[in-house]
């Protein structure tokens, strides 16, 4: 399956510079981002409708906040 997407400049030029450092594509580094957050956003979907479903009040899931990997060129 083929899709496209808009990314952040800064998203863009993280994803590139990964690209130029390992040699992979970045729909490589785009399909790995999806297989692995996917479940997640599937889950917090999943406990909504639960919720919801155990309540009329309207209800969200948790927040889960994802850790941002350092940065390949941290100049810290």
């Amino acid at each position: 399956m083929s899709i496209s997407i808009q990314l952040p400049y800064d998203v863009e030029a993280r994803l590139q510079n990964l690209v130029a450092l390992t040699g992979r594509s970045k729909a490589f580094y785009v399909t790995e981002a999806v297989m692995e957050h996917l479940e997640d956003i599937e889950g917090l979907y999943l406990i909504k409708q639960e919720c919801e479903s155990l309540s009329n009040d309207s209800c969200e899931p948790p927040i889960i906040e994802f850790k941002k990997p350092p940065s390949l060129l941290s100049t810290g």
